[in-house]
């Protein structure tokens, strides 16, 4: 931890209130200028003599990543092109893990920051937490043209970006992936990738997404995308919209995720389909133990239900009302404790050379 700790040292620190302070997220000329950055591109917005502005609501006003995150980081990755920003709690003890998450698409690394604080609670420390902002996501900056978000450029830049933070394999820390819808596809992919480089992953968990499931829904996503509003007057409104339209469950998480998600519009991002490919035959032919979460039994498709039947990989339903698609955001207390168990049942203690699986490990 010690070779970990002073190599994240040497990582460009941000001030931990800095751009992150809520009172930062204020916007002067307000309206249509702020977008989700998902979707098609904005409607020309109304002019500013006809539309009187909304008042920011301060019920919804904007929560620092800060009290969620021990650091925030921005990481260069010279042969991406990318300047990458890190959310990361480091673990207490030399030997402690590191759960390492992949946001979906038009989100970001913020959209874990309760959970975060949630398992730091839950594993008291022992297990350190990392989130990023992806390509064409959040805070992360990219000195070329990205506007193709292919799965290969995503998976690359998930391997580039953990080996850039822990570049010593012999000292890096047992990772668990997880990845919540696009992101879920990603750490899949990413898993035997980092495997062949000597990585140590002991397992990999999926929020909320299904190869069948995925693939048929993303045909409507461009009418629900086309619903958005073009645009927010700020940030407030912007954060209570989503808690309103039930798209997050949790106005608290809102409060922290939203903010890094809402900017000048400027460009669209769309869907693919690409995204999912083979997604689920992938997922169960995975080495480390493998975790599933979904917001509703019924989006299993056919190769997973298989699967399951074979007890190939852990199933969790976080069904309810307050739980929707965004599972780590609408209840991250739940979350903690199935990915708390899920790490201790693949924890491997080393004794004497020997990795001796600890009991309870799938």
């Amino acid at each position: 931890r010690s070779a970990i700790s002073a190599r994240i040292a040497k990582l460009p620190q941000l001030p931990p209130n800095d751009e992150d302070d809520g009172e930062k997220y204020k916007i002067s000329d307000g309206i249509g200028e702020l977008s989700t950055g998902m979707g098609p591109p904005p409607l020309p917005r109304p002019s500013t003599s006809t539309r009187k502005p909304k008042p920011p609501n301060p019920e919804f006003k904007p929560l620092s990543p800060a009290s969620y995150f021990s650091q925030a980081l921005q990481i260069s990755l010279p042969t991406r092109a990318l300047d990458v920003r890190v959310y990361y709690t480091p673990p207490k003890y030399d030997n402690g893990g590191v759960i390492v998450f992949h946001h979906g698409a038009g989100y970001a690394g913020t959209s874990f920051a309760c959970l975060a604080k949630e398992i730091s609670e839950v594993m008291r420390d022992n297990v350190g937490v990392l989130a990023f902002d992806a390509r064409r996501h959040g805070k992360t900056t990219s000195s070329q043209s990205d506007e193709d978000l292919l799965i290969d450029v995503l998976v690359d830049d998930f391997c580039a970006l953990l080996q850039t933070i822990y570049p010593d394999v012999a000292a890096a820390p047992n990772l668990i992936l997880v990845g919540h819808s696009m992101g879920g596809s990603v750490c899949v992919r990413a898993c035997s990738i980092l495997q062949q480089r000597k990585y140590n992953i002991a397992g990999v968990a999926v929020l909320d997404v299904v190869e069948g499931t995925a693939v048929e829904a993303l045909p409507h996503m461009h009418a629900i995308l086309n619903s958005r509003p073009e645009g927010f007057d700020s940030v407030e409104e912007a954060i209570e919209w989503h808690v309103n339209t039930g798209l997050i469950h949790n106005p608290t998480s809102a409060r922290v995720s939203i903010p890094s998600i809402v900017v000048p519009a400027d460009s669209a991002l769309t869907p693919s389909t690409r995204w999912f490919p083979s997604l689920s035959s992938l997922f169960l032919g995975l080495r480390p133990t493998r975790l599933l979460v979904l917001a509703n039994a019924e989006r299993l498709d056919t190769t997973l239900m298989a699967g399951q039947m074979q007890s190939k990989f852990w199933l969790e339903v976080m069904a309810g009302s307050g739980v929707g698609h965004l599972v780590h955001e609408d209840d991250p207390t739940k979350l903690a404790e199935i990915l708390a168990d899920f790490w201790r049942r693949n924890e491997r203690i080393m004794v004497r050379g020997n990795v001796i699986k600890a009991v309870g490990e799938v």
